[in-house]
């Protein structure tokens, strides 16, 4: 990639960008929560709002709002005319309304922000330094169940948010072989299993999960209705050696090895060439920084490596799709289709070779 012409006084002031990047993003979520920016947006119509007009009717103090909404302007969040009023910036329309915008605050908000703060520490030492700012766990997924319930509901927006899309597409191509018995590696809350069981009458699912977060999967499968066809096995993917049994038509991982390292994944993913047979499919689902279309897409890929480095559990991170088709290849798997889906997502298809 060529290198980018810019001026030095433009380079200087991006600089500053970084230096101050956490005032901004502070600035941010207090004027959403504060429904300053909502207020705004409304009377854009209108030509915008006064910084008094904002004072009188959200009961907020206008020296408050002065340093909220200078730097904010600085942003290019607000802009400012010569009458003193304000109006949102496509930018600031975007951090107030779109969705993907809002979950990937919420969870840098609620799940990260703290513990990025350690993340030398945790680069350092191969662990998740910043972990302890939510709670005394080896890895997140441990505590998933224990998080408080503002950081477990973020955490499971951003989790969805880049997984619920793509269900509908991606159960056409798992029923189309009409699978019997499929495995949820890593079931999560037991939505996949769920919508796979409302899909196709004749499945069963087993889920292998932490306990935890098993617990927590069957127990909401069982109030769908789904427990005769629902079951689960506890399993520590870092244990010396895993095991799961023969029989499964599928084996589903969905946006789960990118939770490991690599020496990781060809542990896990030859367990799961041990428990295939040559007709049993294996699909993975993940988001690869090298098969993103949009350059934003990419980078939140990239930041969540962060979050993975900082907090999650130390060495994993958001892969290329050629980091996983040679570690696939390692553990005795050819991949037989290569499915693009959704704006971020792409689905193997892999078999035993």
């Amino acid at each position: 990639m060529s290198k980018k012409n810019i001026k030095a006084i433009d380079a200087l002031q991006e600089a500053q960008k970084i230096a101050f990047a956490p005032f901004v993003f502070q600035t941010t979520v207090s004027l959403k929560k504060l429904g300053v920016f909502d207020f705004i947006f409304e009377n854009n119509a209108k030509g915008g709002v006064t910084i008094s007009e904002i004072s009188a009717a959200l009961s907020l103090t206008e020296y408050g709002l002065s340093v909220l909404l200078e730097i904010a302007e600085s942003a290019d969040i607000v802009s400012l005319d010569e009458d003193g009023k304000y109006e949102l910036t496509k930018i600031g329309y975007f951090l107030s309304y779109n969705p993907m915008t809002e979950v990937n605050m919420n969870f840098t908000q609620d799940v990260c922000y703290q513990g990025l703060f350690h993340l030398q520490d945790a680069i350092k030492e191969g662990k998740p330094a910043g972990l302890k700012e939510l709670g005394d766990w080896k890895t997140v997924y441990e505590g998933l169940s224990q998080l408080e319930p503002q950081v477990q509901q973020s955490w499971f927006a951003f989790d969805h948010f880049y997984s619920d899309g793509i269900f509908e597409e991606a159960l056409r191509l798992v029923f189309r072989h009409e699978p019997k018995l499929l495995f949820d590696i890593g079931g999560n809350t037991g939505k996949f299993a769920i919508q796979c069981c409302t899909y196709n009458p004749d499945v069963h699912i087993r889920i292998f999960d932490l306990p935890g977060q098993l617990k927590k999967a069957l127990h909401k499968t069982a109030e769908k209705g789904f427990e005769d066809r629902v079951s689960g096995t506890a399993i520590d993917w870092l244990s010396d050696n895993p095991e799961i049994p023969l029989g499964a038509d599928t084996i589903w991982m969905s946006q789960f090895l990118d939770c490991f390292s690599k020496e990781e994944i060809l542990k896990i993913l030859k367990t799961a060439v041990r428990a295939m047979d040559s007709d049993t499919e294996l699909i993975i689902i993940e988001t690869y920084t090298d098969r993103q279309k949009f350059g934003n897409a990419k980078f939140t890929l990239e930041a969540t490596s962060l979050y993975f480095t900082a907090i999650a559990n130390g060495n994993s991170k958001m892969y290329k799709a050629t980091e996983l088709i040679a570690l696939a290849n390692e553990a005795g798997l050819e991949i037989k289709e290569d499915v693009n889906l959704g704006e971020f997502h792409t689905l193997f298809v892999c078999k035993k070779i």
